[in-house]
């Protein structure tokens, strides 16, 4: 059966878009409708004809309708095979009528979880008969068309203009019916499950968008969603620009997590995922300004991330710089058409930024598996933080040390960041040894203005006392780190011999 002229549907919808008008089209063709509580009154109110499914099965709905379509006149009309004689002998004896296409979609069981609905709330909004039907239509495919998506009503009701549904569509609507189910079932497992790391891990992931191609061109790649209960860039709306691209999303992401540590206005700028100037101000125009002085070079085709909206003042800033992507919380109608003179520069807007709460797993895929970790969420409280040192932090010293630590936490190890005044000024990221990031970091602040004391950030303990050498003798005045090295020793005398006051954190924020 290469067409199917559908004789029946069956009609099922908790998403009621486009409902009316795809059952319209189906009657223009002489289908009959079957339907279900809400749906046939939705249909029936648009003064469509439409049979009950309990006058269908000669059973009412029980159990407050938890039960209503489990009944075998609904799933023999699915299931028959067309070209079976002995299975419509069977309907035939059971006067059960085929149904050719069902239309179905499911409680909105993620949308009551978001909501904050109580157990069982949640619970009751775990549907039953829905996957039950999507699961047999998309089994007999060969036979029965089933559609769960409303962006599908459209190329149905275009097949049944054009002569009738095709095997091709049908196949492709049941992969996705197949998928949708599975997504359905992930949802619901994994908030039954504890908080974690699941066994076994269940990704449902829709597809957002495709890609022009991965890291390198010859690169296929594609954005999907994590339903995982955290904002972010795969959530962002684009405002205007080029099309996305793989690596613009990856730096994107590294500039929004970067960003959302910080109360005050922020401003960063991220190439290649590490970050190359962050500043926090008073205002955003000033944060913006501080973030590009840090290191103007590097910032050239940068991703920048900030968050407060954008206004006019910033915008201008940030027009005066090439840029590849800018996101941020919003942007005033004035920053639109300043920014709108840059065609080609995405913008990105978050509904809101990550917050230290939003539950996530990091997976990374490794051959023949995935790496999975809870999301290193926020740093230590400062409060908890011990001074091992013969001189404590000065208040300056300390702000400055806390702006550095939450920077440090976003860069690649082996990682040192190096700041004055709420500003970076010296980055070395991604090194094979501590005092070479040590030394690259030194060398991008000494050709750095900036006020205040420089202050030094590092991702993990110094495994020797030669990163604190370096450091003294590049002016860092104070330094934060983890501990808990075997030389801590060395390194704490180290840093009195200098005059240098240090802070341990006891946590590390390796990244690699």
């Amino acid at each position: 059966m290469s067409l199917l002229r559908p004789a029946r549907a069956l009609l099922s919808v908790s998403d009621k878009t486009g409902l009316v008008e795809l059952a319209r089209a189906l009657t223009r063709h002489g289908v009959a409708l079957i339907s279900t509580g809400g749906t046939a009154k939705a249909l029936r109110d648009a003064g469509l004809e439409v049979d009950d499914v309990a006058t269908l099965t000669g059973q009412p709905e029980i159990l407050d309708g938890r039960v209503k379509t489990l009944q075998a006149k609904i799933h023999g009309g699915i299931l028959a095979r067309r070209d079976d004689p002995a299975h419509m002998a069977t309907l035939a004896e059971h006067g059960i009528a085929a149904i050719d296409l069902v239309v179905v979609n499911l409680y909105p069981f993620a949308a009551t979880v978001a909501s904050g609905a109580d157990f069982d709330t949640c619970v009751e909004n775990i549907d039953i008969g829905g996957p039950a039907m999507i699961r047999a239509s998309a089994k007999n495919h060969e036979h029965v068309a089933i559609v769960t998506d409303p962006a599908d009503y459209a190329a149905i009701a275009a097949a049944l203009d054009a002569g009738g549904v095709g095997a091709d569509l049908r196949r492709e609507l049941a992969r996705k019916a197949f998928a949708h189910t599975a997504g359905y079932d992930a949802a619901i497992a994994n908030w039954l499950g504890e908080e974690g790391l699941p066994d076994p891990l269940l990704v449902a992931a829709p597809l957002v968008q495709s890609l022009r191609y991965g890291e390198n061109p010859h690169q296929a790649a594609a954005l999907y969603r994590l339903d995982q209960g955290r904002h972010g860039v795969a959530l962002g709306r684009q405002l205007q620009g080029k099309e996305l691209s793989y690596n613009n999303l990856q730096d994107a992401d590294a500039a929004v997590e970067l960003v959302a540590s910080f109360d005050r206005p922020a401003a960063v700028i991220i190439k290649h995922t590490n970050p190359c100037g962050v500043a926090v101000a008073d205002g955003l125009a000033d944060a913006w300004a501080r973030a590009l002085a840090a290191d103007p070079v590097s910032a050239f085709g940068g991703i920048v991330a900030l968050n407060r909206e954008v206004d006019a003042a910033t915008a201008e800033g940030l027009v005066s710089l090439f840029l590849e992507v800018l996101v941020a919380p919003g942007f005033s109608a004035d920053a639109r058409e300043i920014l709108g003179q840059k065609g080609n520069l995405r913008l990105i807007e978050l509904d809101r930024l990550p917050g230290p709460d939003d539950a996530m797993l990091d997976i990374k895929s490794v051959a023949g598996g995935l790496l999975v970790q809870v999301r290193d969420a926020g740093t230590s409280d400062p409060g908890g933080w011990t001074s091992p040192t013969a001189r404590a932090p000065s208040v300056a010293e300390r702000a400055g040390l806390e702006f550095a630590w939450a920077v440090v936490r976003q860069v690649r190890s082996n990682a040192i960041v190096m700041a004055r005044g709420l500003t970076t000024c010296g980055i070395g990221a991604g090194q094979t040894s501590r005092v070479g990031a040590v030394e690259l970091a030194a060398r991008q602040a000494a050709a750095g203005g900036g006020e205040g004391p420089l202050v030094l950030a590092s991702d993990a303990f110094f495994p020797f006392a030669d990163g604190i050498e370096r450091a003294a003798a590049s002016g860092v005045t104070a330094i934060v780190q983890p501990g808990g090295s075997m030389r801590d020793k060395e390194v704490i005398q180290a840093c009195d011999q200098h005059e240098i006051a240090m802070l341990l954190t006891g946590r590390r924020h390796f990244k690699h």
